[in-house]
C-alpha cells in the first residue's frame, strides 16, 4: 500500500533493469452516456496524442527517446494503462505517463486525426461478417444496455463527439478508488509506492455509478443477416456463469472439452476433422461484470454453414445429456495445469496478471492454488454442471 493509500501488487525482479506496470480501472465504456457512445474509446486513444506542454509529435518523440512503451485501452467494464520502461529512465517515463493521465490536451487536430481512424474502423466493421454477427448478437442479447452496442460507437455518435465530451469521459473513467495496479521488475515496494502516488494521486477519488446488471435476453433460434460474402460466420451463445460461482472451474473444464483451444475439442473434431466444414471453431466463457455469456463462433462456406450450425446444436445437446468422459476430463486437466505456468513468461505478462487478478477479486494465493482448483473438479461435478449450464433449446 502506497503512502497515499493506493494498493498495488508487485513481483520484484532485479536481474533485468526494466519495469512493467499495468493499471486497470473499473468502469470502462459501460459508464458512458448512450448518446455519447464511443467517447471512452476515443478518449483513451488520445491519451498519447499530446499532454501538458507537449503536442502529439513531441510526446511521441519524448517517449521514443527514452525507449518507453505505453498502452491505453478501453473495454466494456474497464480501461487499462500499461507501461514498460528501463530502470534508468524510470523518472522520465513516469513523468511523461503522469502528464498523459492527468494533463491530456485533446487538441482539435489530434481529435480529428484519431476520430478519422475510429470512423474508418467503424466503416470496415460494417463490411466484416464477424463484426456484423457480433453486433447483431449483442444488440439482440442486451438491448439498450451498454453491452448492446460497440464501444467504438456509431458513425453518428463518434462524429458528434466534442472536446468537452472527451474531458468528461476522462473525468468519469480515471478514478482513483477504482484503480488496480500490478508491477513486475526492477523496482522495490517503497519505490513503487512513491511512483503510483505521484502517477495517480491527482486523479479524482470517485466516479459515476455503474449501470445495472442485465440478463441475457436471447432464447433459442437463429437470426440471419443477409450479406454478400462467399463465407458465412456464425456466432452462437447462451447465458453463462459468474466468475466467482462455485462451479466456475467445472464450467471452465467443460468448455475446454466442448470447444476450447488447448485440447482436441469435441466441436473441432466433429465440425472440422470429421466433416471438413471449417478451418476452426471455438467456444469461450465470458463472465462480464454485469452479465455472463457463453459464446462460440464458426465460419463456413455458405453452402455448409447450416450443417455446421446443426452439428454445434447436436454436440451442445449431447454434452448436456451425457456429459464428458473420464479420459476427456483427465486430458483437459493435464493441458490446463501444464499451460498455466507458461503465462508468467515476462514482466509485462506478470504485471498484467497481477492487475487483472485484483480486478477479478482473486487473492495472491490463487496463483499457488489455481491448478489445485482445476484438479479438484470431479467427473460428477463436471457432468452435473454440463446438465445445469448447457441449454440446447436456448442456444
Amino acid at each position: 500500500t502506497s503512502p497515499g493509500g493506493i494498493n498495488a501488487w508487485l513481483v520484484q525482479e532485479d536481474s533485468i533493469p526494466f519495469v512493467a506496470i499495468e493499471i486497470v480501472i473499473d468502469g470502462g465504456a459501460s459508464l458512458e452516456d448512450p448518446a455519447k457512445r464511443g467517447a471512452t474509446n476515443l478518449m483513451m486513444a488520445l491519451l498519447e496524442e499530446g499532454s501538458g506542454d507537449l503536442g502529439a509529435r513531441e510526446f511521441q518523440e519524448a517517449r521514443e527517446r527514452i525507449a518507453a512503451s505505453f498502452g491505453f485501452s478501453a473495454y466494456d467494464d474497464s480501461i487499462s494503462i500499461s507501461a514498460v520502461f528501463l530502470t534508468e529512465n524510470r523518472d522520465e517515463a513516469m513523468a511523461l505517463l503522469r502528464d498523459a493521465l492527468t494533463k491530456p490536451r485533446f487538441d482539435d487536430a489530434a481529435i480529428e486525426r484519431v476520430r478519422a481512424q475510429v470512423l474508418s474502423i467503424i466503416r470496415s466493421d460494417a463490411q466484416d461478417p464477424n463484426s456484423i454477427a457480433s453486433a447483431t448478437f449483442d444488440a439482440a442479447a442486451f438491448g439498450d444496455h451498454p453491452y448492446g452496442t460497440s464501444i467504438d460507437g456509431t458513425a453518428e455518435s463518434v462524429a458528434a463527439l466534442m472536446q468537452d465530451d472527451l474531458f468528461e469521459a476522462h473525468r468519469n473513467s480515471l478514478v482513483q478508488s477504482r484503480v488496480y495496479v500490478g508491477a513486475s521488475g526492477d523496482i522495490s515496494a517503497d519505490e513503487l509506492g512513491s511512483l503510483i502516488d505521484d502517477l495517480l494521486g491527482d486523479l479524482p477519488m470517485e466516479g459515476p455509478a455503474f449501470p445495472p446488471r442485465v440478463e441475457f435476453g436471447l432464447g433459442g433460434g437463429t437470426t440471419i443477416v443477409p450479406f454478400e460474402t462467399p463465407q458465412s460466420v456464425a456466432l452462437f451463445g447462451q447465458a453463462g456463469i459468474e466468475r466467482d460461482d462455485d462451479d466456475f472451474f467445472a464450467a471452465y473444464l467443460l468448455n475446454e472439452i466442448l470447444g476450447g483451444r488447448g485440447v482436441e475439442s469435441r466441436l473441432m473434431r466433429e465440425v472440422r476433422e470429421k466433416r471438413g466444414l471449417t478451418y476452426g471453431i471455438n467456444t469461450y466463457l465470458v463472465p462480464k461484470t454485469l452479465a455472463e455469456v457463453y459464446l462460440g463462433s464458426v465460419a463456413s462456406a455458405n453452402g455448409t454453414i447450416a450443417e455446421a450450425i446443426s452439428v454445434v446444436r447436436d454436440e451442445w445437446a449431447l454434452m448436456a445429456k451425457d456429459g464428458v468422459s473420464a479420459v476427456e476430463l483427465d486430458q483437459a486437466k493435464t493441458y490446463l495445469t501444464g499451460a498455466y505456468p507458461l503465462r508468467f513468461d515476462g514482466n509485462a505478462e506478470i504485471a498484467g496478471i497481477l492487475a487483472s487478478m485484483q480486478w477479478t477479486g482473486l487473492t495472491p494465493e490463487y496463483i499457488i492454488n489455481r491448478n489445485d482448483f482445476v484438479n479438484a473438479v470431479t467427473l460428477d461435478d463436471i457432468n452435473r454442471v454440463a446438465a445445469e449450464l448447457l441449454d440446447p433449446d436456448g442456444l
